[in-house]
């Protein structure tokens, strides 16, 4: 006798077709979950490459602020603000009207990269040169010399650069500034780009510099990075307390001097045995304590037995930023 189905029999038998039947039997949360994947994701650089990165160049940031200081002979700070992977459009979109770029060329894969810094920071830099306070000033388009002046920061910035990435075998040479237009013609406007930006504080004025460079680029050698960062162990304690008291044994040049100040040339000019030279500065004016050339205190020149000695004041600010 031939057996009528009913029509929820009927609906069964089509749901079990349908279901997989390494999914029969299993509970809903237990069986394998699909998601779309979305190819615009790949090649996207992992956050242990993102912490690699922060760690190089957290060390580009201080080598950077001690350098340029010394050069403009003013307080310079300098601080990554953000690592992040965007596509080369998205980084043209935040470069501002008037703004200073220049293309720097990656040795020894010959790619190249994009500096960007924000103009704002020109007025105060062209002003300490020119012996003055480091001043704000009007934004507008550089003049020969302002430019030239950028471009000298711009190599020390690759000099910097080159020392920081120097465990991935990275060389930065500045090539030349590009204009607006131009700037879309050194990468694809889709490519992926690693975008690194920094402050840059001054006495009187901050802003921002800008760095983009291919992401192909980028997980080639940092590939190589983070496997270094990986095999990294941590000492034992015995070898760290070796290695503590080995530091505790490092020297350091010291030195105790006045701050520094200007001169007239004519001053200097006509300077003889006996002469006396007006600083400019009140007698109660401290003199500094400079360890490797960085300010940590402020100290009073005293004798201690037949030894001069320094009684420390007060510490620096800088030394307690």
């Amino acid at each position: 006798m031939e057996k009528m189905l009913k029509q929820d029999e009927i609906d069964a038998l089509f749901q079990a077709a349908r279901t997989p039947v390494a999914d029969q039997g299993l509970a809903p949360e237990a069986r394998a979950r699909v998601l779309p994947y979305s190819y615009a994701s790949a090649g996207q650089i992992s956050t242990e490459q993102l912490r690699a990165i922060s760690m190089l160049n957290d060390l580009f940031a201080r080598n950077l602020t001690h350098n340029l200081a010394a050069w403009l002979r003013t307080r310079f700070q300098v601080n990554l603000v953000s690592a992040e992977q965007i596509v080369f459009n998205d980084f043209l979109m935040r470069i501002p009207e008037i703004s200073y770029v220049s293309s720097v060329r990656l040795e020894p894969l010959g790619a190249l990269s994009v500096l960007q810094l924000d103009l704002a920071l020109v007025p105060p830099i062209v002003d300490l040169l020119l012996g003055g306070e480091g001043r704000d000033g009007v934004q507008r388009e550089l003049t020969d010399i302002e430019e030239s002046i950028l471009g000298t920061v711009s190599e020390i910035i690759c000099r910097e650069l080159t020392a920081a990435w120097q465990p991935v075998g990275l060389s930065f040479n500045f090539e030349r500034r590009q204009m607006q237009t131009q700037v879309a013609r050194i990468m694809s406007v889709n490519e992926k780009t690693l975008c690194l930006s920094f402050e840059i504080r001054m006495p009187h004025r901050s802003g921002l510099l800008n760095l983009a460079f291919p992401a192909v680029v980028a997980n080639t050698i940092l590939r190589r990075l983070t496997q270094d960062w990986g095999r990294r162990r941590r000492h034992a304690p015995d070898t760290r307390q070796c290695m503590d008291a080995a530091v505790r044994r490092i020297r350091f040049g010291g030195v105790l001097q006045l701050p520094s100040v200007r001169l007239a040339a004519s001053a200097v000019e006509n300077l003889s045995p006996g002469a006396v030279l007006h600083l400019n500065l009140s007698a109660g004016r401290l003199a500094e304590w400079r360890v490797g050339g960085q300010h940590l205190a402020d100290a009073q020149p005293i004798r201690q037995g037949s030894h001069r000695a320094a009684r420390l004041e007060r510490p620096s600010r800088e030394a307690g930023a």
